[in-house]
Order: structure tokens, then C-alpha cells, then sequence
């Protein structure tokens, strides 16, 4: 049995892992592969986003293994978002304070946290690694915003996914070869912004119009709005009606 956080010496003990996908066959392999790699243990399996974030709160990993697309409920995105927002139990604060250890008690001490944000025996928000197939633009962007601590794609060697779930127990960023060069690129040339006439469109297909239904509501031709499409698709780094309206909320393009 794994000893509580508070009694773990983090030079000895291993990695605390959570799985996150909705797949029970990935799932099983990936407790497998973990299982073979020294320093790593998968104290919890989830099955979607809800549960994943249950858990989280419940088991407090050091490291959660998320997938994106996690079918119905709420996605990686969003868990991620909500894992990474998880709050510093109050119990473990206490007892720390009583121990005299540094953190942050009723006299205001500081909170003894590292630099990745956690607490001195690792109780802040469980760090999340994303485990995925996707490498759009906006699905990296879209995690790194809610605070992913690594992303990789499932193409990765094994190694070099035990090294980034070390790496994320210490709140150093990982990322895969291809989605490094992707965000490099973007730095290099960011996307030019949506036009008036790109933002005008947007907001019709977020109501669900189709093309023929936004040509008549803004008095232009179907060519015209599928050349505009086009181009917003370009811009905002997706590749489907439903993908750029969802990048526009999160980017608040849209009211």
C-alpha cells in the first residue's frame, strides 16, 4: 500500500499515477507498460472526465495520464482544467502546521511550495499529462491553456513516456518532438487574426447555421462563406465546423 503523502519520502517512493482514458483496452495496456517501469505506480483508473476528476481529488496522483476525447461528458480539456484548479487540502496544511513545517498557517507563514507549484510533500493540484492521438494546433494550445504540464502523442516510445511522467512529478514540462516543432512554429509565425467579415461568420456557424443559411442571413454567396470558412479554419488550427467554434469560445472570439 502506498503511504499517505505526508509520511512519502519523494526520493524513495514512486510516482503516483492516475489513468484517464475511455478506452478500457488502452487503459489496460498502458497498466502494463507502467507496471514494468521502475518508480512508477497507477494507484486509479478513470473512464471519463467526471470520474478523472473525482478521483484526482479523492487519491491526489502526482501525475495524471489524460487523454482528450474521453466520449461523453466533459472532455480532457475540461478536466484538465478542473484537476489543474484543484485546491491544497486543508487537513494536510493543518497537520504541517502543528509539525512547525513551513507552510501557510494562521500566522501567515509562507507555504513552502517549488517551484512547479506544489506543496512540500507534493499535496497541490495533481500535475497533468496529456496522452493523446491529436496534434492540432488547437487541441495543444487548448491544453497547455488549461493546464496541461506535458503533452504527448501515443506514437511515443515507452521510455520516453516514463521519462516525461517523472518529469511532470517534478513539474517540468514534456512535450513530443512533433508537438514541440507545432508550437514552435506558432511562435515563430503566430496566425494572423479573424476579419470583421471572418468574425461575422464565425458567430453564424456558432448558431448552427449551415452555409446556404449564412450566405442569405449576410447577403454573400455559398463560395464566399466556404472561402471564408477556409481561412478561419486555417487560422484558429482546425479542421471542422463544430472544432472552430469550439476554439472560439475558448479563445473568446465569440460573446
Amino acid at each position: 500500500m502506498t503511504p499517505p503523502a505526508g509520511d512519502r519520502d519523494p526520493a524513495h517512493t514512486p510516482v503516483r499515477v492516475l489513468l484517464c482514458d475511455d478506452h478500457a483496452v488502452v487503459r489496460a495496456g498502458l497498466l502494463a507498460l507502467l507496471s514494468s517501469a521502475p518508480g512508477i505506480e497507477v494507484i486509479g483508473e478513470a473512464g471519463d472526465g467526471e470520474e478523472a476528476v473525482a478521483l484526482a481529488a479523492a487519491l491526489r496522483p502526482d501525475v495524471v495520464l489524460m487523454d482528450l476525447q474521453l466520449g461523453s461528458g466533459i472532455d480532457g480539456i475540461e478536466a484538465t482544467r478542473r484537476i489543474a484548479g484543484l485546491p491544497e487540502r486543508e487537513a494536510e496544511r493543518e497537520v504541517e502546521c502543528e509539525a512547525g513545517r513551513e507552510v501557510e498557517c494562521a500566522d501567515g507563514r509562507d507555504d513552502g511550495r517549488d517551484a512547479a507549484g506544489r506543496g512540500a510533500a507534493g499535496r497541490g493540484a495533481p500535475h497533468v499529462l496529456v496522452l493523446t492521438t491529436y496534434d492540432t494546433d488547437a487541441d495543444i494550445n487548448r491544453a497547455i491553456e488549461a493546464g496541461a504540464t506535458g503533452y504527448l502523442l501515443k506514437a511515443e516510445r515507452p521510455e520516453e513516456l516514463f521519462s516525461a511522467i517523472r518529469a511532470a512529478a517534478a513539474g517540468r514540462s514534456t512535450l513530443s518532438a512533433p508537438v514541440a516543432h507545432r508550437v514552435l512554429a506558432q511562435m515563430r509565425s503566430p496566425r494572423p487574426g479573424l476579419t470583421d467579415r471572418e468574425l461575422d461568420i464565425l458567430g453564424q456557424l456558432a448558431r448552427g447555421l449551415s452555409n446556404r443559411e449564412i450566405a442569405r442571413a449576410l447577403f454573400i454567396s455559398e463560395a464566399t462563406v466556404k472561402t471564408h470558412l477556409g481561412r478561419i479554419y486555417d487560422k484558429l488550427g482546425v479542421d471542422t465546423r463544430a472544432g472552430a467554434v469550439s476554439v472560439a469560445k475558448e479563445q473568446r472570439l465569440l460573446p
